[in-house]
Formats: C-alpha cells, structure tokens, sequence
C-alpha cells in the first residue's frame, strides 16, 4: 500500500510535469522540479570558484567529482576522510561515539603539534577551532566544504604559512542516522544536492533542540566533546529556510546583551568585519542571520533573535562558548553555498590564527564574571526599531486559487530596501542568582546531564538542613501534546515559599560560583524556557497521591466553617463570584481539603531549592 501511494504522488507529479510540457523521470523529479517551482537562480561567479579542483584531480572530493551536483553518503564520506588521514601525520580520525542506529559519528582533528587527545588539545596554547555540519543533515554543505580545506591544509599543502596556527576538530556529519535517511525529496525549497538526508534522527528527535535535555546519544556525544576538548570558537553549520534575497552566507550569535557579552563583543569588533571582508573579496554576499516577519513582504522587516540554551548559538552563549550559527541560503546554487562556506571556515582559522588569543581572554572575562541576576528571555523594546539597507530580490503579489491569498513569486531582479530590525535583545523575565542550588537525592538522576553540561556540584554524604527558597506552581500544567519526545510544562506563576528543609544523602548541591553558573540558573529556574521543569523533567510534582471521601469531607468543611468565620465568608465570597466553582461538587470540598493537614503540600511544590544560607 505504501508503494503504490508513492507511485500515485509520483504519478501526479508527472501529470504536473506535463501540463507545464516537462518530461519527468523518477531521477530527474528533483531537478524539474528546481527548474519549475524555485524561483529564478541569481547569476553568481565568484573568486572562491578556484578553490575548487577539477572532477579527474586525484585528491577531487567526492562532490567535486560530481561537479558539486551530488554530496557523498556516510559510507563514501568515511572512506575518502579515512584516505586523507591515512595520507598525512597532520590528520587522526576520532570516534565521539555511535547514533541509535550504532554508526559512529566521526570527527578529524587537523593538529601540526600532534595534539590528537582531549587533554592535548586543552593544554595547547594555540585556538581550538570546532566546526560541525549536518546537525540537520539534509543542510549538509558544512561537510563538503569542510572536507575541501582538510585537503587543502594537508596533501596539497596550500597555505603553509597558515596551518600552523590553530588546531582544527572537523565533524563532517552530526546527525549520521538523518544523513542516511536519504532522497531527492527532502526538502523541496533547497537547491541541491540532488540527494538530501533528512532534519531529524532516526527517533525524530532535532539534534538542535537537544542542547540542555540531551535526550538523543548524538547529543550527549557532542556535550562531552564540548567538555573535554574545550574549544575557543564553536560553529554550527546549516542551511536556512524563507524568503529570496541576495545573501549567500548568512550567519549570527547572540550579541552583547546575552549572557556572554565579553566573547560577543568580540566577535562583533573583530570576527564580523574579517569575515565579512574575506567572503565579499570571493565574489560571495555575507549578512546577518534573516528571519523574515512575513515571507510576502520583506519590507515587514527581520527578527533578531536572542537563542535560548536548547539552540547551538544559545547553549553556547549561556556555556561561555564562543558559538556561531551558520545559515546558507537555500535558493543559492549548492556550488556557491560550498565554496562560501569553505572561504568562512578558512577565514576563521586566519582569524583565530592571528587574534585567538584576544578571543581566549574575552571568554575567561566572561566565565570569571558572576551576575547577581540574569535574563531567562528577552523581549523587543516599544521604540521604533533599527533598519538596515537589505539585498533583496524584488517579488510580485498574486491571488493564489489553491490558498486564497496573495501569494510571492520572486523575479530574480535584485535591489536594495531599508527594512527594520525587530530586535528582541531587551531583559524580559530577570531573576537573581542564589549561592547554589539543591537538588533532592530523589532526583539525583540529573548527575549526569550535570557532568555532559560541565556543571560543577557537590553529592552531599550525609543530611543536611537548610534555609531554602522553593517555588509553588498552583498553575502548572501539562501541554497537550507532546514537543521533542517530552510533555512540555507551563508552569504558570511562581509562589515563592521560604522554609527549612531537611537535604538526605545523595542530593546535590550545585553552587553558582562557577563558570558554568549561569548555565545552571537556566537549567534550575522554572521559568527558564529550557529548565529540566519545562522540559518535563519534574512531572511527579503535578500529579497527586492522596484524595478525600466525601462522606468524610463534608462534616469536616461544615465544622471548619463553624470555627473559622473568616474561611466561612472566603467560602461564601468564592460561590457568588465564579459560576464554575460553585456549580462544582468536588471543588467545593477540594476548597476545604486544601486546607487541611491532610493535603499533600508537596503537590506542585518545585522540589529545588534556592540556598539562602
């Protein structure tokens, strides 16, 4: 049954095909459907174009060979990187360890000083470049480019004066089990390659939604590598969805108004203007990370975006990582997007090569810096924004018959607009940082995220009674369907309550001063969009044991209410002003039970607490 659905999709695609006079095989679907559907490529020739060797050179990539039509599958990927390791004592291969589906998710460590371990690699004194492709692995430009320019630094030896500068750790593809959940028909607004693997792992899970839950074994690969290896520049690269414009190489990181504002300043100052002037010198067109309001009418401007810790470019900002989001064009032609991507990675290494050392120290200031309060989120200002002069591609309007709306269809035609910048970079939810945090032995459990995360804590070896700062959440709730393998909580409100509480053996004392402080507080604070409480880490805490008996309650509430006037006339007071409440039995006496000592008083207490002594 399954096949023949496919063959009727296919069918009708044909049909299509030929109602617009194109003949289209199953093979060429992909590419009659470019032709037909995408809009018109921007001419584009560029310096970067010599970067690339011919298809018959021995050392030709595999994309190359294919004139960068098609990008090689895991087996052939593996295979060629192993033949260039074997090929130069610059190179070793390393596992960070295996997918759900046990294939092992490689990475090349370019080291002229040999430093091929974790350890080696930390007491370096050069820069530490870390660069991942294929997070989404049908984005998978990252890995061709990256591929490209370990050859360079190596066999070819073409920039001898530059590869002694940095140590470089190359992870060709992040998602191994998406890269090979392959086909022409991954993602129909992305020019090339002809085949594309898919944006979720083989348990549907997004690698880059997983930064702080760290559900999937790719992500837990990842987070110990982060930790052992320690790299000073992180970089996550992909492809990006939306609307045409000129841009090529777009990418971003949280600015200095995030919670790394040393590292963000400097990649401000210093990594923007190098790379932007390296890419335009190479014909292509970088800019800021786009994210259109409305993808009709760019002239409705593009977010800035402040990411959040469950993103690469967030959880980097958070752990002090120097981190940058990548975001290729999707409408440009896979070539162009490859070898810009090459001229980005090899910018960065001249960069680091030459400045590492100012980058080192802007990230210590900002992991020696210890706020007493931090944002969980921003927000945008009231003011009217900022505007810059946008590249865009011109579009038209028309009625669509299928969605009733004006629908774009862009032209190819290039100009320039000033569009606003709607920044949301503004503290929205602040909230001050305790000593450390508790966590109860009966959810020790998170131990080991707190290693993955670099997170420094204390297991208590015998109890302890301390002042504690502890949220209620009468209002928390369970959303209604599930997010990224979790039932998300929105936890309403907090009511704050201060008590002396008794921490047995095995809890966990997580203190703030540290570096990885403000990591914690995101992970700790219910209100943090990825704390393990919204992530449904907690779910216990929303569900109640104990219950009553009627015919035991209501003598109970009818005595209570003789010998507490004040809860008779509160009762009374609740009945005339909601219908809801007083047109229900069971809430009625819930009213009273709540106030008993029979009620559970840990139903929808958060069970950690802030240290306050």
């Amino acid at each position: 049954m399954r096949r023949g659905r496919v063959s009727r999709c296919r069918l009708l695609l044909a049909m299509v095909f030929s109602t617009l006079g194109v003949r289209a095989s199953d093979s060429a679907l992909a590419a009659s459907a470019d032709l037909n559907f995408l809009p018109p490529t921007l001419p584009w020739h560029g310096a970067s174009e010599t970067l690339a060797l011919m298809p018959n050179e021995p050392w030709a990539t595999p994309c190359e060979a294919s004139r960068f039509v098609d990008s090689p599958d895991y087996e052939s990927t593996v295979e060629w990187l192993w033949k260039l390791t074997d090929a130069s004592d610059r190179l070793e291969m390393v596992s960070l360890g295996k997918s759900p589906q046990q294939r092992e998710i490689w990475a090349v460590i370019l080291s002229t000083e040999g430093a091929f371990t974790a350890e080696a690699l930390r007491s370096s004194r050069r820069p530490l470049l870390l660069a991942q492709a294929g997070i989404h692995s049908g984005e998978i430009d990252g890995k061709d480019a990256g591929m490209m320019l370990l050859r360079d630094l190596t066999v070819l030896e073409r920039y001898e004066g530059l590869v002694d500068g940095i140590n470089f750790v190359f992870v060709p593809i992040f998602s191994v089990d998406a890269h090979e959940h392959s086909s022409e028909y991954s993602r129909m607004n992305q020019r090339g390659p002809r085949v594309q693997g898919w944006r979720t792992n083989a348990r549907n899970l997004n690698l880059n939604r997983d930064y702080t839950k760290a559900d999937t074994p790719e992500m837990r690969a990842m987070l110990a590598a982060l930790t052992d290896y320690d790299p000073d520049l992180y970089v996550d690269i992909h492809v990006t969805d939306g609307a045409d414009y000129q841009y090529d190489i777009t990418y971003g990181f949280n600015g200095e108004h995030g919670w790394s504002p040393h590292a963000a300043r400097w990649m401000t100052d210093h990594l923007r203007p190098a790379v932007d002037r390296d890419l335009t010198e190479m014909g292509h067109i970088p800019g800021p990370l786009i994210f259109v309001v409305d993808g009709r009418d760019i002239t409705q401007g593009s977010y800035d975006w402040t990411a959040g810790p469950r993103f690469s470019n967030g959880y980097g900002d958070a752990r002090h990582l120097p981190t940058i989001l990548v975001e290729n064009h999707s409408l440009k032609p896979y070539r162009q997007r490859v070898l810009g991507t090459y001229v980005f990675l090899r910018s960065l290494w001249e960069l680091l090569a030459d400045q590492g050392e100012e980058l080192m120290e802007a990230t210590a200031q900002d992991r020696a810096a210890r706020p007493e309060t931090i944002p969980l989120s921003y927000k945008m200002g009231e003011a009217p924004p900022p505007t810059m002069l946008f590249r865009a591609v011109s579009e038209e309007l028309e009625i669509s018959p299928i969605t009733g709306r004006p629908e774009p269809r862009w032209t190819g035609r290039p100009y320039q607009v000033q569009i606003p910048i709607l920044a949301a970079t503004l503290p929205d939810r602040v909230v001050s940082i305790p000593k450390a945090y508790v966590v109860p032995a009966a959810w020790a459990d998170l131990a080991p995220l707190l290693d993955l995360h670099g997170i420094d804590y204390e297991v208590l070896d015998r109890s302890r009674r301390w002042k504690v700062e502890r949220d209620r959440l009468p209002d928390a709730e369970v959303a209604e369907v599930p997010f990224e393998g979790h039932m998300r909580v929105v936890p309403g409100e907090a009511e704050p309550e201060v008590e002396r509480v008794e921490f047995a053996p095995g809890s966990l004392v997580v203190p703030t001063d540290q570096p990885g402080g403000i990591l914690a507080a995101l992970l700790f604070e219910p209100q943090s969009q990825d704390s393990f409480l919204q992530w449904g880490f907690f779910l216990e805490i929303l569900q109640r044991a104990e219950y009553f008996d009627n015919y035991v309650m209501e003598p109970m509430a009818r005595s209570m209410m003789r010998e507490d006037p004040e809860l008779a006339a509160e009762f009374e007071t609740r009945l005339m002003s909601d219908a809801t409440f007083a047109g229900d039995a069971r809430a009625r006496l819930d009213f009273f039970y709540e106030r008993t000592p029979y009620f559970d008083r840990r139903w929808k207490l958060y069970p950690v607490g802030r240290l306050l002594e």
